[in-house]
């Protein structure tokens, strides 16, 4: 009885409170790649499932062949556009990513707030981005592709990557 309750009023906060996921996009425009803070459309809900029960969680939409790297400490991925539309959750490690024509960037530390969208495929951006994983531990990333390259509802924030402040997941 008591964890229902307990259910309802994180429940109650959360649809009062409405708290939706903010990320850094990298994606094509002018066929040039930028960035751009985003907030998913879709709010956090809270689930009532078998070992979520009362947990904020987050619907991605749709996802495809997914894969697990694991990159060497200090490794550069180069310059390159995405293979595919899709949310890259970094779970480890230190990641710098820069644009070939563009003093912008931006750094993500594994971990909680490692996850950003990259939709800067060949077809919208002539040269991508450069990824760097300057650190000397090696850096582990989740690949999630959308399933048919679908980009998740939106609103962008600002122009520029989201800065630490506003990628905080955790609801509050």
């Amino acid at each position: 009885m008591y964890s229902m309750f307990i259910v309802l009023v994180l429940h109650l906060i959360a649809s009062a409170c409405a708290v939706n996921l903010n990320l850094t996009a990298t994606i094509g425009r002018n066929m040039k790649s930028v960035f751009e803070c985003w907030q998913l459309t879709k709010p956090f809900v809270i689930a009532n499932g078998n070992g979520i029960n009362g947990a904020a969680v987050q619907d991605l939409g749709p996802l495809v062949n997914g894969s697990y790297a694991v990159l060497p400490g200090q490794f550069n991925g180069g310059l390159h556009t995405t293979p595919t539309v899709q949310y890259v959750l970094f779970t480890s490690g230190l990641v710098h990513v820069t644009l070939p024509d563009s003093a912008d960037e931006y750094w993500i530390q594994g971990g909680k707030n490692g996850l950003i969208f990259a939709a800067d495929t060949a077809a919208v951006s002539k040269l991508g981005h450069i990824t760097d994983y300057p650190g000397r531990e090696q850096t582990t990333a989740i690949a999630l592709p959308t399933a048919g390259g679908v980009i998740p509802a939106h609103r962008v924030l600002h122009q520029g990557a989201c800065p630490r402040d506003e990628v905080d997941f955790a609801p509050r």
